[in-house]
């Protein structure tokens, strides 16, 4: 018989399975699907603030400076020689 693995499921896996328990218990609670007292709704949304990253609002200010090149044609002297250089092929 093959022998079970140990750990199957990382830290992580186990955190985000509890804390997606926490949240269904609370939405059928808020649904009136089950009745919880105010210390498990407390105790509930205490234990998911430590499992989850709250989402806050954040502000990047920052500076982009855009450098450009430019390819300008060699200067001329006459008419004719802007022509030639200019002409198309």
């Amino acid at each position: 018989m093959a022998a079970r693995k140990k750990n199957f499921h990382t830290e992580e896996v186990r955190r985000k399975i509890q804390a997606s328990q926490l949240v269904n218990r609370l939405t059928d609670h808020v649904l009136g699907k089950v009745e919880m007292s105010r210390t498990q709704v407390t105790a509930a949304l205490g234990l998911l603030k430590k499992v989850l990253p709250d989402l806050v609002a954040a502000e990047i200010n920052s500076e982009v400076t855009h450098r450009y090149v430019i390819s300008a044609p060699q200067p001329v002297d006459t008419v004719s020689e802007w022509e030639q250089q200019h002409r198309l092929q």
